[in-house]
């Protein structure tokens, strides 16, 4: 039996990279959250100081591209890849709302996207991949055998990402997680680089009264039959 690639885009908190996960784990791929690398790379600008008053010095930060390294490395107690940036673990820092309000700014940086497409593109070209992002199937992976869009009220979206966050054990409010769900669905929507949207060919899945149970049963169906065609 062959493999494929399977690309899953869609609006934020959606569950995409829940349901990546699982499917990779299911069908024995490789899981990317491409997501994972523009919020490390969002960090780095955090860090730097590139990034005040809630604007980005986006010349500075693409003369900085050369000097971020970005990686995957399985965690065996969790079961997935973790994010390091520059050798360094970052991946609880990346989930965190300050980098979740820029993140979509950073990622409308043309320079920024040429460099993290090119890494995307050469973690899949084996196939047995399951990557999640916003331009999966329309930019990074346009002949994926299978493309997922997934949608969901930003009202569910914000309660799923408020829930999160507390139990992280952030300070936050629901209103603060809401608007930043709503901006970030104009800014990845109207973007001028690789905009958020449906491909043509890719399955819709609205998950706003669906559970995750009930989600990836069809999911991973819809994945198998694919699968069995090549």
């Amino acid at each position: 039996m062959g493999k494929i690639t399977i690309a899953i885009d869609g609006y934020s908190s959606t569950g995409k990279s829940t349901l990546a996960k699982q499917l990779a784990h299911a069908l024995g791929y490789i899981y990317v959250d491409t997501g994972a690398m523009y919020r490390a790379v969002t960090l780095f600008a955090l860090r730097a100081g590139l990034i005040k008053d809630s604007r980005t010095d986006d010349l500075l930060l693409i003369k900085a591209l050369p000097d971020i390294h970005l990686n995957f490395q399985f965690n065996e107690d969790l079961g997935f890849a973790e994010m390091y940036l520059n050798g360094e673990n970052v991946e609880k820092e990346i989930r965190q709302l300050e980098v979740s309000k820029f993140v979509s700014k950073i990622a409308i940086i043309g320079a920024v996207r040429d460099k993290l497409v090119e890494m995307q593109r050469a973690m899949g070209k084996d196939k047995g991949l399951v990557m999640d992002g916003r331009d999966i199937g329309t930019v990074v992976f346009p002949d994926a055998e299978l493309k997922i869009f997934m949608t969901a009220s930003p009202d569910a979206r914000a309660a799923r990402r408020y829930k999160e966050l507390l139990d992280r054990g952030e300070e936050v409010s629901y209103e603060e997680v809401l608007k930043n769900v709503q901006e970030r669905d104009y800014i990845d929507s109207n973007r001028e680089h690789s905009p958020l949207k449906k491909a043509a060919d890719a399955i819709e899945f609205d998950n706003t009264d669906m559970g995750l149970k009930e989600q990836f049963e069809r999911i991973q169906n819809f994945a198998e039959r694919v699968i069995e065609k090549v």
